[in-house]
């Protein structure tokens, strides 16, 4: 029981989309050292956390 073509046409559609989302990704880290974007990705967490605390704090009122 062969499948035909649709191993094949599955296969070209997953690296397609695979090499999609990898273009992404280095599109948005592009010229970044390792360092360079845990430093970023660090500060966007404090700031997310800062601003939690503040919506928290102002429910709380």
């Amino acid at each position: 029981m062969t499948r035909g073509n649709q191993r094949d046409l599955a296969r070209a559609k997953n690296m397609k989309k695979a090499s999609k989302k990898s273009a992404a990704e280095t599109e948005t880290n592009k010229g970044l050292t390792l360092e360079q974007r845990k430093q970023r990705d660090a500060e966007r967490i404090r700031e997310k956390q800062l601003q939690k605390a503040l919506e928290k704090q102002n429910n709380v009122k």
